[in-house]
């Protein structure tokens, strides 16, 4: 009689407007959209977390990279300037060369120009 009226009675044998059950089941769905709101919340500051560590972690890899791509400029740089010294020497020790060859051509040439004096020197000794 009570339901037809839109009156219900509950386990504490109360008199309420809505449906125990559905009053029951609706502090049910409120308890869990709770617990959802909260475990979201969680969820949020979990991934919140994640991406800040990423992010640190993307910054920390783009200076290594960084660093790395100076190191490799730095060591071919270092390259070629060995190279350019060893060809700046090698140059170097060309003209050296050729300077000793001129140098031997310019000895035997003054060596001949000696030994020839020295026997006009004894044919003219010789003479006297």
């Amino acid at each position: 009689v009570l339901a037809k009226a839109g009156l219900y009675v509950d386990e504490l044998n109360k008199i309420r407007i809505a449906d125990p059950n559905i009053t029951r089941q609706t502090q049910e769905l409120k308890d869990d959209c709770h617990k959802f709101v909260d475990r979201m919340v969680e969820f949020q500051g979990i991934v919140n977390k994640s991406i800040a560590v990423s992010n640190k972690l993307a910054t920390l890899v783009e200076q290594e990279k960084l660093k790395a791509i100076g190191s490799r400029n730095l060591l071919e740089s270092v390259a070629k300037d060995r190279e350019m010294q060893q060809q700046q020497l090698h140059a170097l020790l060309l003209e050296k060369k050729i300077e000793l060859e001129r140098l031997k051509v310019q000895l035997n040439t003054l060596k001949k120009e000696e030994a020839e004096q020295n026997e006009l020197i004894e044919q003219f000794l010789l003479q006297r």
